[in-house]
């Protein structure tokens, strides 16, 4: 029997959506690899940079680019993108990367020092880097991190012994404080204490992490769901269609939910129960919507959809970023049966703003 392949599938959110182009749909869509095959994805609203055998490729709307030699990891951004190039840190504006041409001078750069061993991006000495100005905050006082995770307003962090620290914008719940203040400095996540993490992961507004035992931790906004606590909007959006469905003849009366414990900010982490008790080996936040890889290679979706105010925003594909084949929100983790319909398991996940990369095993 042959060995697995590894592939990458994407679903909702288009390059070509972006670019006013017709959309090919809710996917998922499978990312062309060539022989060399990809092996990490990081996207932005518009486009992606890609990892191959070959070196970084910009994709978007346009023709693919192939970056310069020398370039390893990138974290890109509608103004800009933050590259680990050489033996530096460069930050050069979204439309030179579009052409694959980074000539001149980066519009911020950052040596690097010496030897193996470098965190990744966009951890760097002393601080960290971020895909739009300003590129660099110094972190004179931080305790040591081995990951960093970049949200719209706030930063995550995966200290050495598994710890959690964050700060930035907390008016959303995001820090996981158990308040809506912000932090100037990394604070510790103290909640989490005692009980160790693998990996963070920061969205618009929502955070997340996963314990060594894979045990999944949500914290933050949860306007559409996000979080996989009982959402208001999910909950009327849900009532809509059904009404829509029923036919203008036969729409029921309003209905109402006595007793409804809707969650919108949830300040401390909380601990989230997926199906079957399975265990989380991935995760990743969008925009507004989260996606989970188990152990044994499933992955579940939640979040926004977005819902679909009519019936051609299905067939339009705007967006179905949850892969499930249609462009609803759910306040609840749902698993992705394409993939085992297909005989596929997932590996990793990414999640764009509007979109979910997911890589896979196939036969």
């Amino acid at each position: 029997m042959a060995a697995p392949r590894r592939a990458w599938l994407v679903f909702g959110f288009s390059a070509e959506e972006a670019a006013g182009e017709p959309s090919p749909g809710p996917g998922p869509r499978r990312l062309e690899s060539g022989p060399e095959g990809i092996r990490r994805v990081w996207p932005a609203w518009s486009y992606a940079v890609l990892e191959t055998g070959a070196g970084l490729e910009v994709r978007g709307a346009g023709p693919r680019r192939r970056l310069p030699a020398g370039c390893a990891e990138a974290l890109p951004s509608e103004t800009h993108v933050l590259l680990r190039r050489g033996a530096a840190a460069e930050a050069w504006p979204r439309a030179a990367a579009l052409r694959g041409e980074l000539r001149g001078a980066p519009a911020w750069r950052r040596a690097l020092p010496p030897g193996p061993g470098r965190p990744p991006l966009p951890l760097l000495p002393g601080g960290f880097a971020a895909p739009r100005p300003p590129f660099f905050t110094e972190l004179p006082a931080a305790p040591p991190l081995r990951a960093l995770a970049l949200g719209h307003e706030h930063v995550l962090a995966l200290g050495a012994a598994g710890e959690v620290y964050g700060w930035g914008g907390g008016r959303h719940g995001q820090l996981g404080h158990g308040g809506l203040e912000s932090e100037q400095q990394p604070r510790l996540v103290e909640a989490l204490a005692g009980v160790p993490m693998r990996a963070v992961a920061a969205g618009g507004w929502h955070s997340a992490s996963v314990s060594e035992g894979g045990d999944l931790y949500m914290w933050g906004w949860n306007e559409s769901g996000q979080l996989a606590l009982p959402s208001k909007a999910v909950a009327e959006e849900q009532v809509q269609d059904e009404d829509a469905g029923a036919g203008a003849a036969e729409l029921p009366p309003p209905r109402e939910q006595p007793g409804a414990a809707f969650i919108s900010i949830q300040a401390f982490p909380a601990l989230l129960d997926l199906p079957q008790d399975v265990e989380v080996g991935a995760v990743s936040c969008g925009s507004r919507h989260t996606a989970a890889v188990t152990r044994d290679g499933e992955l579940y979706t939640w979040g926004w959809g977005p819902e679909p105010r009519h019936a051609a925003a299905v067939s339009a594909g705007k967006y179905g970023q949850l892969g499930h084949g249609d462009s609803t929100s759910s306040d609840r983790p749902r698993r992705v049966e394409h993939l085992v319909a297909e005989g596929l398991q997932a590996q990793e996940v990414v999640c764009g703003p509007w979109n979910t990369y997911v890589c896979v095993l196939e036969q």
